[in-house]
């Protein structure tokens, strides 16, 4: 068992060496002084894989490295090979150790935290230029070669390196996320925004640029192409945060190095300078801009918890109004039969006139609990539904008590069934319109014309209220009282009103022309 788990883990090692060892071969094809594509691979195998493949990294990129430098060591001598065959990965390792265990590279969720990114990045470059600078410095030059200077190859070199981590390192994260949040599926990705503006803007314009630059004869031309490549990938960068930096900071890396007429063209470098700033300014703005995303769409979320809360705590209090209500037409058969039994047993010692007047007590004493009932849930409700109730049901009777004039017309047209929820808060809003009429604006008359429409599977509610002012006969204040516990309104005004309609996208506006004033209700649900 031992010695199968042991071979099991020397194939592993073996395999993550041949493997890595042939991507960095295969990479350096591609590549060179001011765009080592094989830098960016190399950060994100020791970023990625665990440190117990490290000594197996180790040993893949020593053996490339010794190989190629023994192919070579007759031309640039032997301090030159050995200082080529010291293997990269091993000087970036300690800075990787450091950036995932102290500066938290990844998040408690297992994400890039791009300013971590890029500055492993950048130290990694620095480490690996050294070493190429120093080996350059032993290396032995053939007499025709032409010196440009140590700090022209240094800085080559940092740029290449810092370039090709900038534009494979975030890409492979970008990729790693979507992964992870499942869209990395072709049926996702065909509806995912970022994959398709960026197929279908960022692509046919770095295309044209490169055409352009690549065939432009004067070099001013050529440059302004390049530099052009830059709005792309801001436009994916405002829209997509870092993830978008990361694409288009990959694909215009990949357009400017197509415009490269010969392999040391200075323009070239300098683009690829320019790209590199741009791709790190833009990746760390648009990491703040995903953070910005993020804490907007959790207010939103919150906000939408809020509102949701709000309304079934609002639709709770009705379903305890609606069985107190019950309760209480329970409780007045209740009271007839006991109240009946009683006179019926002591009828005998009860005069006939007393009898009567006793009958007409509890007849009163019903009808009480009975308006006090359908005050706080409508017994027509249940019946005719929202038009009964407020064309013949509570409000017409307690206006009607109180010597105000009232009508109501009711329209739906389309026969359109509105949800429980918005029948309720139409009529606690109308209640409420009322005794702010009655109790503020002193109105004598009431008009309501009600509207049910919808479109496209959308449901609109508009109620207006008219009310006909008589400032000459005040309310009485027991008046008042009997309206609001009538229509069991809260009585608190216009601004209680919005804030009800509002947790359901409502708008309520007031207009005063001359002596009558205008309520407008509007509901909207979809």
């Amino acid at each position: 068992m031992l010695q199968s788990r042991y071979g099991k883990f020397v194939a592993r090692q073996l395999l993550t060496a041949a493997l890595y060892g042939a991507g960095l071969v295969a990479l350096r094809q591609v590549s060179f002084s001011h765009w080592e594509v094989f830098a960016g691979f190399r950060l994100c195998v020791l970023l990625l894989v665990g440190y117990r493949y490290w000594p197996a990294l180790l040993v893949g990129e020593t053996t490339c490295l010794i190989v190629s430098a023994i192919q070579s060591i007759d031309r640039f001598g032997i301090a030159w090979a050995v200082l080529f065959s010291v293997p990269p990965a091993g000087l970036a390792m300690p800075v990787v150790a450091y950036c995932r265990e102290r500066l938290a590279l990844f998040d408690a969720t297992g994400r890039i935290r791009i300013p971590v990114l890029i500055l492993c990045a950048f130290a990694c470059s620095i480490l690996w230029a050294s070493i190429n600078i120093l080996s350059f410095s032993v290396m032995q030059l053939p007499p025709d070669y032409v010196w440009m200077g140590m700090p022209v190859y240094a800085a080559r070199l940092f740029t290449g390196s810092f370039a090709g981590v900038l534009a494979v390192a975030p890409m492979v994260f970008c990729i790693r996320e979507l992964r992870m949040d499942g869209d990395l599926t072709w049926r996702r990705l065909i509806h995912n925004r970022l994959f398709i503006e960026s197929a279908s803007i960022m692509l046919p314009a770095l295309l044209m640029l490169a055409w352009v630059g690549a065939s432009a004869g004067q070099d001013g031309i050529k440059q302004a192409a390049r530099i052009f490549m830059f709005v792309p990938v801001v436009m994916l960068a405002l829209r997509h945060g870092w993830k978008g930096a990361a694409v288009g900071g990959a694909a215009a890396s990949v357009a400017v190095i197509s415009t490269m007429p010969s392999l040391y063209d200075t323009g070239t470098l300098e683009a690829q300078v320019f790209m590199a700033f741009a791709t790190t300014t833009l990746l760390l703005l648009g990491d703040r801009i995903a953070v910005l995303s993020e804490r907007e769409a959790l207010r939103r979320q919150d906000a939408c918890m809020a509102l949701a809360l709000a309304q079934r705590n609002l639709w709770l209090g009705e379903m305890q109004l609606r069985q107190t209500s019950r309760a209480l037409e329970g409780l007045q058969e209740t009271f007839r039969s006991s109240y009946l039994e009683l006179l019926d047993r002591v009828r005998h010692v009860m005069p006939p006139l007393d009898e009567r007047a006793y009958r007409l007590r509890a007849v009163e004493a019903q009808q009480q609990i009975h308006r006090l009932a359908d005050s706080l849930h409508p017994v027509l409700w249940q019946d005719g539904g929202l038009a009964a109730t407020l064309r013949q049901g509570t409000v017409p009777r307690v206006l009607n008590d109180i010597g105000i004039r009232y009508w109501c017309t009711f329209r739906n047209e389309q026969n359109i069934e509105i949800e429980r929820e918005l029948q309720v808060v139409i009529y606690r809003s109308v209640c409420d319109l009322i005794v702010y009429l009655c109790q503020s604006r002193q109105v004598r008359s009431i008009s309501m014309q009600v509207r049910i429409g919808g479109a496209s599977g959308t449901h609109c509610a508009l109620v207006r209220i008219k009310g006909a002012r008589d400032s000459d006969n005040p309310m009485s204040a027991q008046t008042l009282h009997e309206l609001m516990s009538g229509l069991s309104a809260s009585g608190l005004g216009l601004e209680a009103v919005r804030d009800r309609v509002s947790l359901f996208g409502g708008v309520l506006r007031e207009r005063v022309v001359g002596e009558s004033v205008h309520l407008g209700l509007l509901m909207t649900r979809a």
